[in-house]
């Protein structure tokens, strides 16, 4: 019998002959893509501009090159995404959130060369940007914001030398109160941990310390800025060979043109870099921080200023921070929207989440712009690639065939794949590592057919569509029971959290709408002959803290679920496979209208396996995957076309846009590589074998997509797309054999 919609009349047992349970042994897997606008890129033309090189010079030491911006900030707090270190605490202020420091721990230090690659001097032009707030009762000293320091030597001097240079300053500093800014110098021998670089502020000044010529303390301070007022502010520091500049919240600047032009030279071997403090207790910084960026060879101003909301101006936020709520209400009743700004991290690897939905992510290694929806990265702008060619990563034994893959991330542990097994004994959870995927734990299910994953918070969750016969069911039921499993970060597993009354689901789809959370399930049939049912949408009751039945949809055979977004719009497609005695049936459009979905539009499918919402430019796509023809007693055709229909704005429907040629297909995946698009086809049975071709298709504008990649395939039944350290990856599950394959994507 073939892999999918198998609805053909047995001549002998004159029944309908339905494959594993519910009409197939292969499952819907969609991943969907929302509907985002992105106003501005200026942050990826600074990026841009931040990999040009510093000339070199004929010293012996090594200088930076293609520096990028260098998240301070990000680059401690994110060590352990699972907790924070000691000493640090997050705190939230005017709905806004940054960390404060009850003591100097070892964690918030850290050697330049892990940033500053390769590199013994300081770039020379830089820039400063951070976000902060300080109390108005906070007037402790020289307090430091960051610092660069030399590695400790042995003293000559006493121990208390170094702070009576210090204190020094503060003197001269009172007999300088007229004016804006003033410079002053102070002579250091070696000493224990000497500044290279600071950055720290005592009353209504901001003062910056760098190590100049001979050994000399150079130091600036800054007597317009008025920071301990209870208010958050962001300052951009710009440092060039003959200036200095100061802007607070995106205002006038204030600017000292140092003496003599600032050093070339300046050695960074060894040192550290120190956040919130010099390494000590005495300078401990007070406040609160929430963004510290280093930028090297350029003066950021430009590139943050203007700003709708100047004392909140983003360039990096470490994603620990951005966890806001819609609005904040000031002290004095004010309510400001920060949801707005633009808000970007840097590093080679991010987690998406829901609680970073909205975080654009850069990668310095790819190149890359991503935007996180909540649940996985979508390009926004990436470095050109493209996909050279296609090579066998790993084969993956299972216990036994597997209908449907979900890949997640879990965060703190890596990523995951849940797979759904057709066997009575359960399904596997696996974790990927450099070696690939590896058995993580199993979990009880019964003739599985599909998992999703889905986070409310911070809590993490999957659920399982069941359609064996559990131990306590009884044989005459015709019920089976989904499973809700919640993700318990004591235990490091998944524990069952609720169970589902459900009819040979196939497929689960997890979705918000106006912060509320829905799943759906696709009930395939009731009893043996049964398709024209009910599918049900459950909603999260945070009271009873359980899903309950929240809208019921008529369904006929229904295998596949997919939520969309475009615009203000909410819309929910079926795909449905049989009424009964044919597989020409409508599949429809949901949109939500007034806390209820209603039919939007009805469109004609041949036992529809699976729908998948795509994007292109400002395009809205829907690709439909067709499992085969069939009517009455007549003969079943396996080869036909699926689908792609475009969304036409005007006319406010989907309309048809290009046929492809499929073999009894179950799942459509979309995913890009850099500026390039692609769609690949599970393709499970051609009429005669389950062994044959998956095809991989690459958007070529006006002529749609074209054919360009033939994937050996074993009744195949899901495909999804991961990335991982910069690489790419196409996994698929096969029905018909114990085994799953990880294909790596070359490109160049």
């Amino acid at each position: 019998m073939h892999a999918v919609c198998a609805y053909r009349e047995g001549r002998e047992a004159k029944h309908w002959r339905l494959e594993d349970k519910c009409s197939g042994p292969t499952g819907p897997r969609s991943s969907y893509a929302g509907f985002f606008v992105m106003t501005s890129l200026i942050f990826v033309h600074f990026l841009l501009l931040g990999l040009r090189v510093i000339d070199t010079t004929a010293d012996t030491w090594r200088r930076c090159t293609d520096l990028l911006p260098l998240d301070l900030l990000s680059f401690v707090l994110e060590r352990d995404t699972s907790k924070l270190a000691p000493g640090v605490h997050m705190k939230q202020a005017g709905g806004v959130r940054g960390v404060h420091f009850s003591n100097p721990h070892t964690s918030m230090s850290f050697p330049s060369s892990q940033l500053l690659v390769n590199c013994d001097l300081f770039p020379e032009l830089f820039s400063i940007v951070v976000t902060l707030k300080v109390t108005s009762s906070a007037l402790k000293r020289n307090e430091y914001i960051f610092s660069l320091m030399e590695p400790k030597k042995v003293e000559n001097k006493g121990v208390g030398e170094e702070e009576e240079e210090n204190n020094k300053g503060d003197i001269l500093e009172r007999n300088k109160e007229r004016g804006v800014s003033g410079e002053r110098q102070v002579k250091s021998n070696v000493q224990r941990g000497r500044v290279i670089l600071g950055l720290r502020f005592s009353r209504k000044r901001l003062h910056f310390l760098l190590r100049g010529h001979g050994g000399v303390l150079d130091h600036w301070v800054f007597r317009g800025a008025r920071l301990a007022d209870n208010q958050w502010h962001t300052l951009v520091l710009s440092i060039g060979s003959h200036h200095i500049r100061l802007i607070v919240d995106c205002g006038s600047p204030l600017e000292i043109v140092p003496s003599r032009p600032l050093p070339s030279d300046l050695n960074i071997k060894g040192s550290r870099f120190h956040i919130g403090s010099r390494g000590r207790w005495k300078g401990l910084y007070s406040g609160l921080l929430r963004q510290l960026v280093l930028v090297p060879g350029l003066d950021a101003t430009h590139h943050i200023c203007p700003s709708s909301d100047p004392q909140l101006a983003v360039l990096s936020v470490p994603p620990l921070l951005l966890d806001l709520p819609v609005t904040g209400r000031e002290a004095d009743g004010h309510v400001s929207s920060y949801v707005t700004e633009e808000r970007v991290s840097v590093g080679l690897e991010r987690t998406c989440s829901e609680l970073l939905q909205g975080q654009m992510w850069f990668n310095p290694l790819s190149k890359g712009l991503y935007l996180c929806d909540g649940t996985m990265w979508i390009t926004v702008l990436e470095d050109h690639k493209r996909l050279d060619y296609v090579s066998e990563h790993q084969v993956l034994s299972t216990s036994s065939e597997t209908h449907d893959v979900e890949v997640f991330q879990v965060q703190g542990l890596g990523m995951m794949a849940a797979m759904a097994h057709r066997s009575a004994s359960g399904s596997a959870l696996y974790l990927w590592s450099d070696a690939g995927f590896q058995l993580y734990q199993n979990i009880s299910t019964y003739e599985a057919l599909a998992w999703r994953h889905f986070s409310m918070g911070k809590k993490l969750y999957l659920v399982v569509s069941n359609s064996g016969e559990g131990p306590d069911k009884r044989k005459e039921s015709e019920t089976d029971f989904s499973v809700i499993y919640k993700w318990s970060k004591k235990r490091k597993q998944f524990v069952r959290f609720q169970t589902l009354r459900t009819h040979c689901a196939r497929d689960w789809e997890a979705f918000k709408i106006n912060r509320q959370t829905y799943l759906a399930v696709a009930n395939h049939r009731q009893g043996d002959n049964n398709h024209t049912i009910d599918s049900v949408i459950y909603k999260w009751n945070r009271l009873t803290k359980a899903f309950e039945v929240y809208q019921m949809l008529p369904t006929s055979g229904a295998y596949d679920w997919e939520f969309f977004t475009v615009g203000p719009y909410h819309f929910l497609v079926v795909a449905n496979a049989f009424d009964g005695v044919t597989t020409s049936v409508d599949s429809v459009i949901y949109v939500w209208v007034n806390g209820s979905f209603q039919v939007f539009q009805t469109i004609k499918t041949f036992c529809a396996t699976d729908w998948e919402m795509f994007q292109i430019g400002s395009r809205v796509f829907l690709v439909v995957a067709n499992g085969h023809r069939l009517h009455g007693n007549g003969p079943s055709q396996y080869a036909i076309n699926s689908t792609i229909y475009e969304l036409d704005m005007n006319g406010q429907l989907f309309v048809r846009f290009q046929d492809i040629v499929t073999y009894s297909a179950v799942d459509w995946e979309f995913f890009s590589l850099g500026e390039e698009y692609f769609l690949v086809v599970a393709n499970s049975f051609n009429g005669e074998s389950y062994s044959l071709n998956s095809v991989l298709y690459r958007w070529q504008g006006y002529e749609g997509f074209v054919p360009v990649h033939w994937l050996p395939t074993i009744g195949c039944s899901d495909w999804e797309f991961f990335s991982s350290k910069g690489e790419s990856y196409l996994i698929y599950s096969s029905a018909k054999a114990p085994l799953s394959k990880v294909f790596k994507l070359k490109i160049y």
